[in-house]
């Protein structure tokens, strides 16, 4: 195409009386045309353009009245087939017109207003106009832009001088814009106008905001004046705009709202006024065609609006466009076949879905035919589907089902589960007979993405049969494989751990970590085992139960090994160490073992066993299930117990030895009456509070009280033995008091205020029987005898019967001068002590015991008189004493 800026004339010839009514006819002529046309005619004439062209390809400025200079100032855009063939032809011609006064005065009123320069005229009525001159270039001798004063040619020689006019042409390469071009309709030039106008602003605009509409107001004028003075209605206003908008946004960044306005618009007038038939097809092709177009965007959404904050509300927005149009009155009219926009782009997702996996599947195909890599393969198609899935799940489908109501994610889930089971079941097949730990140990991710997959069916809104559902058959032959590779992998991350473990506390301090490295990574070494199970889940019930057998198995057999090597690190580190030393590691071992039975504790519960047994309940029985998981764990745990009570029993042997030395050594007869009972405990306590200190430091608290207990027993066991086997009862008193001291002592200090052992722990029947035996022996003759005074007092609170007989006694004590009086009142039921069945004399002696605080009392005794014959007797006996009261005064009384 050539762009001609026709500017002005000077020194134009004139015709009639002085002035012209100049005007311009351009072209653009071939050759070959140009030829045959001249060969045609018989004589030469005026008009060259007029007898060649079609009107469609002629173009004419606008008539400039009686003027030799005229100015024009208009464009035009000429097309060509090429420059080598191509003229350019320029005719200028004088208007012959009588016109009247007010004619001229309408025409230049018209001609004042610059929109008119933009119009261009298709056709000019032929008439008696005169020829002024022309101009005829070839193109092929142009420039690229050409800016310059050219002359005008006569056809004859009777006036050769016919002026200049002021070309510029410029070449350009874009297909023919007609939208300035005379002859069209005004809808069309408003169409072209309109769209020059926004391209023009959107190629000024800073940045890359999309366009909102806006126009400057130079244009938004010319815009409102053109179709006011052509009478285009606000309908067809609209839709100019809506043809013009929705083109643009298939090239350049429009926003929505300026499509959804138009379409709002459109949807008003189209109740408000009947469009004419070639607009009324122009629309309906145009939303149609926009329809189209965004179901093709849709198709394509991975792409053009991948999952970010910027891209997926214009993925929202173009779907409510689509939404819009298939809502509105002229599209239901115009469009006469039903459409169902959930379907269409049900269908266009899919259909998209199948040429993203194609195309994925082909940038993952695997560049040799080595399985290893063909499963490598594999696993990076799976994990672009495993992230597309997420990604309609998490992103994609909140915008679809907010602008359609259409559940994306379970049609993209469905498409991609049929498609991606297809893949893994030919890649599987080609393993068959050929499994291998390397081999297996590359299908284990692959394994883990189909499961990640698989468990997105939970959030599926409609529920089918899926592709994927029992896609762990094709996996069986590699699970031994992967059980094999956890333990052999577990099993050396151990050895080494225990073989580099010096066996020391890991941290000291406030809070105090008193196991060593290797039980911190032996729990971090069991780990995956557990992880492992919860990776696999493993749909086929029956079959799960077998693997949690094998798994409980494996890590039963890891703590025995670890409990076996780390016994001979303790024997290799034991060698280059002092006592003390050994001691400390002996300590951190039983530490160690402690925190490994805390371990296996909670394996059930990591290992989630409720709900295996939930899950397995109809196939595996109750007694089963318990003969098998339990029974295996508790062996583990009483071997681990053994080992623990007899590092234990190695740390409480010497304390035993020790604890028994010191108590011989303070119960030793010489050395008696040589200490205080106090002085002799205190070198047992002060041994013990420094051994039991360093143990409480050193060891864990279940470990520290696993300790104590049998050291406690111990020391009971050692004390009783002591106590019983005193050879004399000399100094017995003495030798049971100190030892009965010693015991109060002990249990003092294992108890420890609360924080030891507990009472009922250490109150056991062997030391009930020691602190009896001491209790007893430590006594005085005068503690005994209150002792069973004590007794006496007791039983006759307890005893109800009247076996024999029963006195009664008025007694009374007057504590301002110590006087006790005791009044013998009567007795019955006596036992007959004659043998003919009767008491012939019954009387009472009155004694006070224990005798020996009362050596110095007054006793006045009244006689009692006797009664003989009867088993029933009545006296008035009265005793008066001067005496202290004993605890355990008792009065006594003979008949």
């Amino acid at each position: 195409n050539v762009t001609l800026y026709c500017k002005c004339c000077s020194n134009s010839d004139c015709s009639d009386s002085g002035f012209s009514d100049p005007y311009c006819i351009l072209t653009i002529l071939e050759d070959e045309k140009e030829r045959k046309t001249r060969h045609s005619r018989a004589k030469p004439r005026k008009s060259v353009v007029k007898d060649v062209v079609s009107d469609e390809k002629i173009y004419q400025t606008d008539i400039k009245k009686q003027t030799l200079n005229p100015i024009w100032n208009q464009s035009f855009i000429l097309e060509f087939e090429d420059t080598a063939s191509a003229n350019f032809h320029l005719e200028m011609w004088d208007k012959d017109e009588e016109v009247s006064l007010t004619q001229k005065l309408e025409e230049f009123k018209t001609n004042f207003n610059s929109l008119r320069r933009m119009i261009k005229e298709a056709k000019k009525e032929k008439g008696t106009d005169d020829f002024l001159g022309n101009i005829v270039l070839k193109l092929q001798d142009l420039h690229c832009t050409e800016d310059r004063w050219y002359d005008l040619e006569p056809r004859t020689e009777t006036y050769p001088d016919r002026g200049q006019c002021h070309l510029k042409l410029k070449f350009i390469h874009k297909e023919r814009d007609g939208t300035l071009s005379a002859g069209r309709s005004a809808y069309v030039n408003y169409c072209g106008i309109l769209q020059q106008f926004v391209q023009s602003y959107i190629s000024q605009q800073q940045g890359s905001a999309p366009w909102k509409g806006e126009l400057c107001g130079e244009a938004q004028t010319l815009l409102e004046f053109y179709a006011t003075q052509n009478d285009l209605s606000p309908f067809l206003q609209d839709l100019a705009k809506w043809v013009a908008y929705s083109k643009l946004y298939q090239s350049l960044e429009v926003d929505s709202s300026v499509l959804f306005q138009q379409l709002t618009s459109i949807e008003y007038h189209w109740h408000q006024q009947e469009l004419p038939y070639q607009q009324k097809q122009e629309l309906g092709d145009s939303l149609h065609g926009f329809l189209q177009y965004g179901l093709c965007l849709v198709s394509k959404y991975r792409d053009i609006f991948p999952p970010m904050p910027s891209a997926t509300p214009k993925l929202h927005t173009l779907l409510r466009i689509l939404v819009q149009i298939c809502k509105t009155q002229a599209f239901q009219k115009l469009n006469p076949a039903q459409v169902e926009l959930q379907d269409e782009v049900s269908d266009a997702v899919q259909a998209g879905t199948q040429e993203w996996f194609t195309i994925k599947k082909g940038l993952h195909q695997p560049m040799t035919k080595d399985l290893s890599e063909i499963v490598s393969a594999l696993s990076r198609l799976i994990g672009e589907v495993q992230e597309d899935i997420k990604h309609s799940k998490d992103v994609w489908n909140r915008v679809f089902i907010s602008a359609v109501q259409l559940d994306i994610f379970t049609v993209v889930y469905q498409k991609l589960d049929s498609l991606l089971a297809e893949e893994v079941r030919v890649i599987l097949s080609l393993m068959e007979g050929q499994m291998d730990q390397p081999l297996a140990n590359s299908l284990f991710p692959l394994y883990l993405s189909l499961q990640t997959i698989h468990k997105n069916k939970a959030f599926l809104q409609r529920r089918g049969i899926l592709q994927l559902t029992n896609f762990h058959e094709g996996f069986r032959e590699a699970l031994p494989y992967w059980l094999n590779q956890a333990f052999s992998t577990t099993q050396d991350r151990v050895e080494r751990a225990v073989q580099v473990d010096q066996l020391q506390p890991l941290q000291s301090g406030t809070v105090p970590i008193k196991h060593s490295s290797s039980a911190v990574d032996l729990v971090a070494c069991i780990q995956p085992i557990c992880q492992l199970w919860e990776q696999l889940w493993w749909p086929d019930p029956e079959e799960a139960f077998m693997l949690m057998v094998k798994l409980t198995e494996d890590v039963c057999k890891i703590v025995m090994t670890y409990c076996h090597i780390l016994k001979e690190r303790v024997r290799v580190l034991s060698e280059n160490s002092d006592h003390c030393g050994a001691i400390n590691m002996l300590c951190v071992v039983v530490n160690d073992l402690e925190h490994l039975r805390s371990v296996l504790t909670r394996l059930p519960t990591q290992l989630n066993w409720a709900g295996l047994k939930e899950r397995t309940h109809h196939v595996i029985g109750e007694s089963q299930f318990h003969n098998t998981l339990p029974m295996q764990l508790q062996q583990a745990q009483s071997i681990l117990n053994r080992e623990i009570r007899s590092a234990l029993d190695t740390l409480g042997k010497q304390l035993n030895t020790d604890i028994e030395t010191h108590v011989r050594s303070m119960a030793t007869r010489q050395r008696i009456p040589s200490k205080s009972t106090e002085d002799a405990v205190v070198p047992l306590m002060r041994y013990l509070e420094k051994e039991l200190h360093y143990m409480k430091e050193n060891l864990v608290q279940e470990n520290f009280n696993s300790l104590l207990t049998p050291l406690w027993n111990n020391s009971v066991k050692i004390l009783h033995q002591v106590a019983t086997q005193y050879p004399r009862q000399e100094g017995l008193m003495v030798f049971c008091q100190r030892l009965l001291y010693t015991l109060q002592c002990l249990e003092q200090c294992f108890h420890a205020e609360g924080n030891g052992l507990p009472l009922p722990t250490l109150h056991s029947d062997q030391y009930k029987i020691l602190k009896a035996h001491l209790s007893h022996n430590a006594l005085s003759s005068r503690q005994l005898v209150e002792k069973f005074l004590e007794r006496k007092i007791w039983d006759q609170n307890v005893y109800s019967g009247e076996k024999y007989g029963a006195v009664t006694l008025l007694t009374s004590y007057r504590r301002s001068d110590q006087r006790l009086r005791v009044e013998v009142l009567n007795a019955v039921n006596l036992l007959p002590m004659d043998s003919n069945g009767e008491n012939t004399h019954t009387h009472t002696h009155i004694h006070i015991q224990p005798s020996h605080p009362y050596t110095h009392t007054h006793i006045h005794i009244q006689p009692s008189h006797p009664y003989t014959h009867t088993h029933t007797s009545i006296y008035n006996h009265h005793i008066h004493t001067h005496t202290h009261t004993h605890p355990y005064t008792t009065i006594t009384s003979i008949h």
